[in-house]
C-alpha cells in the first residue's frame, strides 16, 4: 500500500535495526485519512471471506479495525489488556509479550462477545514476533469461533512472526513489509 509507506517514509522514526516509531500516525496520533485507507484495504483482501466479527488488541489496532469493520459492516471488539470491574465474569483470556514495552500482559474479551458461530478477522498494528498475533489466536480458539485471517498494518519481515503464523497455517495480509531498518533506513518489499 503505496500511501501508508510513503507515511512511514515521511513520518516513521527508526530507533533501533529492530524498532520502528510510527506515533505521528498510528499509535500515538491517528491519521484518520490513513486509517480510512487502511480500513478499505483490509476490506477488498478479506470481503469474499465471511467474516462476522473483527479482533484486534487495544490500543494501536482499535483504528485500523475500526475502519475495516465500518468497511465490511461487521463489530470489532478488542482484547483489553487489563481487566476492569465491568469485565469479571465469562471471560477469555490470554498472556501475550510486549517487546517495545518488555512486559508481559494478560489480555481478555468477554465470550459473551464472541461465539462458535463466528468468523473471526484479525487485525493488529505491528507483526514482528507473532505474540500478540498467537495471543488473539488464542482467544478466538477458545471462543470455538474461526479465523478467516490476520491483517497488519506494518509487518517486519526481518522477524519470525509470518513465518510462524505460516507454519499454523494462518492467511496474513500485510500492507507494509519492512525487510530492513538498518543504518536507519526503512526498507520494503515490494
Amino acid at each position: 500500500m503505496q500511501a501508508l509507506q510513503q507515511k512511514i517514509r515521511d513520518e516513521g522514526s527508526v530507533l533501533s535495526e529492530q524498532v520502528l516509531k510510527v506515533d505521528a500516525f498510528l499509535n500515538h496520533q491517528i491519521d484518520p485519512r490513513l486509517m480510512q485507507q487502511i480500513g478499505h484495504e483490509f476490506a477488498l483482501r478479506f470481503r469474499d471471506q465471511g467474516i462476522t466479527k473483527i479482533v484486534t488488541i487495544e490500543a494501536s489496532g482499535i483504528a485500523p479495525a475500526v475502519m475495516a469493520g465500518l468497511e465490511l459492516g461487521v463489530p470489532v471488539i478488542f482484547a483489553r489488556k487489563y481487566q476492569s470491574i465491568t469485565m469479571s465474569e465469562n471471560l477469555l483470556t490470554s498472556t501475550v509479550f510486549s517487546f517495545t514495552k518488555q512486559t508481559e500482559s494478560t489480555i481478555a474479551i468477554s465470550a459473551k462477545h464472541l461465539t462458535a458461530a463466528d468468523h473471526v478477522l484479525v487485525i493488529d498494528d505491528f507483526l514482528a514476533n507473532g505474540h500478540a498475533a498467537k495471543a488473539l489466536i488464542d482467544l478466538i480458539e477458545q471462543s470455538g469461533a474461526s479465523i478467516a485471517g490476520i491483517g497488519v498494518v506494518i509487518e517486519k519481515s526481518f522477524q519470525r512472526g509470518r513465518a510462524e503464523l505460516d507454519a499454523l497455517g494462518f492467511r496474513v495480509e500485510s500492507l507494509a513489509r519492512i525487510s530492513s531498518l538498518a543504518n536507519g533506513q526503512v526498507s520494503f518489499i515490494d
